[in-house]
């Protein structure tokens, strides 16, 4: 049987139709003695540890919760939410970094009947009033006193009112009275809030102690329908205001049965092929606010019984790597881009070692891609292990099996760097639209430059209309790739307008449109369900696997008329150790551009190496003819990959890096074209007037 059979027909007792607290009470029964989550100490005034609820962690250091003591604290908390007046009419906003209670949060809110729409920490004031003003959400839980007091401050502005305010941290109230404008237990101006309507997490949890009762929780869930809505998910709002993405429970468990059957322990597969199980370990720090990291590192993993550590921040994942030894990683391209220029530093702190590791990788590289590579390229790859792969797979840990990578398109050199060194990355793809997995490669047959093929009962189609040939260059259909299966939303929150776009007529598709999957009629499916348009131009190869080309709407498309892809474009300078971003610009000019950020510690090592006396400021050095020669050399090398019209014809060197904090890159770290125009614009006005 091969791997596509057997991950339709395996069963297990983590597949099934179900609500999301319904599965997780499945879960902690079957793993009840398990690790469920880690967390690490000296981080926050954590209010269940000072109410004795979890044991303190040393800081530094790791502590412990089983699925048992997770299921007491969930149902303790969802009951004290239910003292609160939450139900099934309530929308809950989760305001906070990804950390344990987050997890344990959310799992309560369904529980008690409550709809969780989501806010990104890093949000600014009018984003979290929207956030909060849109989905109605009348119960927040913000992380610590700053956002509680980012909520306090846009509470009066909203349209509704709120009914309490949750911290997970201690928070002093003693000064709240003035802020809500009222002594305590009056009310106040802010939506009618009063700092009696404030509690800290450890407080809720003491609620529920005093009034749980198990038929009654028991009770709740039963209450809940696998069709009811779970969740709101705002999208991003790159390409405008943000949308919320309605995400009923049968969305995200059938997601949860799409990924596992791909990823589990099955025992169809060899022994060296590594899958999810409840042996499994990951690390999150990607934001739970976002779908990715909902779906794969926190749904998915607890219902396999796995145990999931929280790292204290994308900043120090090398220590929290070591620490918590995980066995598999979710997270997105930028992160392999920064982890690989962290192992590439080390390994460049002496020449020699620089050259071991240049000659490691392309053994690596050479033995990843030989479809029999021979006694001679298998011994030059043990030394090469020996050497260097080993080193570094222990630097991160020592038992990471694979990665998964998704949220945006990752470099195929990168990935493959990762393969040479017994570092799998699992590229996949998908949308908030869709729960988000649509496609990601299986363990073991991995495919360097592609999605993966569609997870099971999920049926796609290419709209071949959408793109011109200049697209269409790679072996397969390409087009407009169009979904539709159990893990896609019904619409958008309040957005008719914005749902009718999103999908097509009922059953309706061009003439020339390529379908492949899983039909509905083979999915007990609606054969007349319309399909979802992810508005991504991706290709069909004939191996049934998916090639990711460009979001539609960032297609350049010069003055000339030719379409140009960005995104394979500024994949190619991602393993670049001189270009630390990059970002291809051009639509509707005359040709291709490029904004590039250096690594300035690159370049000084590269300056000081040739004697070269640079400027003392990074804007000094990015004006440097000297400099902008070796950036040119390093964009000629790269122009060969393309197409005459695809080349990068000027480009500019710029100091400022690409960040969330400037605005300039989403939480889950894409980059805001549209801001980075608007921050550059006369860089990119020159490049265009220069002849």
């Amino acid at each position: 049987m091969n791997w596509r059979d057997a991950e339709r027909e395996f069963a297990d007792d983590v597949v099934a139709r179900e609500t999301l607290p319904r599965m997780f009470e499945r879960s902690a029964e079957r793993n009840a003695d398990r690790l469920a989550q880690r967390y690490k100490g000296g981080i926050y005034d954590r209010s269940l540890v000072s109410s004795g609820v979890l044991p303190p962690a040393s800081e530094g250091e790791y502590a412990d919760v089983t699925y048992a003591e997770m299921r007491a604290i969930v149902r303790r908390l969802a009951a004290g939410f239910r003292e609160l007046g939450v139900d099934g009419d309530t929308r809950v906003a989760l305001y906070a970094q990804t950390r344990v209670e987050w997890a344990q949060t959310d799992f309560a809110a369904l529980a008690a009947g409550a709809t969780v729409t989501t806010v990104y920490a890093s949000s600014s004031p009018n984003q979290v009033r929207y956030l909060i003003e849109d989905p109605g959400a009348t119960v927040v839980v913000a992380e610590n006193r700053e956002l509680l007091d980012e909520v306090l401050g846009v509470a009066a502005d909203l349209e509704h009112g709120l009914d309490a305010v949750v911290t997970f941290d201690d928070v002093d109230t003693a000064d709240l009275d003035a802020e809500l404008g009222a002594d305590s237990g009056g009310d106040g101006d802010d939506a009618g809030l009063s700092t009696d309507d404030v509690y800290a997490l450890g407080e809720v949890h003491a609620l529920g102690d005093e009034a749980f009762d198990e038929g009654t929780y028991q009770s709740w869930i039963d209450a809940v329908d696998v069709g009811d809505l779970a969740s709101l998910i705002y999208t991003s709002g790159t390409t405008g205001q943000p949308k919320g993405v309605r995400l009923t429970h049968a969305n995200f468990r059938a997601n949860v049965n799409q990924c596992y059957r791909r990823f589990a322990d099955r025992p169809d597969r060899d022994g060296d092929v590594p899958g999810i199980s409840a042996e499994s370990t990951t690390l999150s720090f990607l934001p739970l606010a976002h779908v990715f990291e909902r779906l794969a590192g926190h749904y998915m993993m607890f219902a396999a019984g796995a145990t999931v550590g929280y790292a204290e921040s994308p900043d120090t994942l090398r220590e929290d790597f070591d620490l918590v030894r995980p066995t598999t990683i979710t997270s997105v391209p930028r992160v392999y881009e920064k982890l690989y220029d962290a192992i590439r530093e080390q390994a460049s702190e002496s020449p020699v070692k620089e050259r071991i590791f240049e000659w490691a990788v392309g053994v690596g590289q050479a033995h990843h891609e030989a479809d029999d590579p021979g006694a001679v390229l298998d011994a030059k790859r043990a030394v090469a292990d020996k050497l260097v792969f080993s080193s570094v797979r222990e630097a991160i840990g020592g038992n990471v099996d694979f990665f998964i990578s998704g949220g945006g398109s990752l470099s195929a050199e990168l990935c493959a760097l990762y393969h040479a060194m017994d570092l799998p990355i699992l590229e996949g793809y998908g949308l908030t639209e869709t729960s988000p997995v649509i496609s990601v490669n299986p363990p073991e047959e991995p495919k360097v430059g592609t999605i993966g093929p569609p997870v099971v009962d999920t049926e796609v189609a290419i709209d071949g209309e959408v793109v011109g040939e200049e697209v269409a260059d790679l072996a397969g259909d390409a087009g407009e790739l169009l979904v539709r299966g159990p893990q896609v939303t019904a619409g958008y929150w309040n957005r008719p307008d914005a749902t009718a776009e999103a999908f097509t007529e009922p059953d309706r598709l061009p003439d020339e449109a390529v379908v492949a999957g899983t039909p509905p009629e083979a999915r007990d499916g609606d054969p007349d369900e319309p399909w979802f348009r992810t508005g991504d131009i991706v290709q069909l190869r004939p191996d049934g696997y998916i090639a990711f080309r460009e979001r539609a709407k960032q297609l350049l498309v010069l003055s000339t008329g030719k379409n140009v892809a960005p995104g394979p474009i500024e994949d190619r300078f991602a393993a670049n150790e001189f270009v630390e971003q990059c970002v291809v610009l051009g639509d509707g000019r005359k040709f291709v551009s490029a904004l590039i950020v250096p690594n300035f510690e690159k370049v000084a090592a590269w300056a000081d190496t040739r004697g070269i006396d640079l400027p003392d400021d990074h804007g000094g050095i990015c004006r440097d003819d000297r400099v902008r020669e070796r950036f040119q050399a390093e964009v000629d090398r790269v122009n060969e990959e393309f197409e005459s019209y695809e080349r990068i014809k000027q480009f500019r060197l710029v100091e400022e890096e690409f960040t969330e904090e400037n605005d300039l890159l989403t939480p889950t770290m894409k980059k805001k074209r549209r801001n980075i125009l608007d921050r550059f614009a006369d860089e990119v006005e020159l490049i265009y007037e220069e002849p």
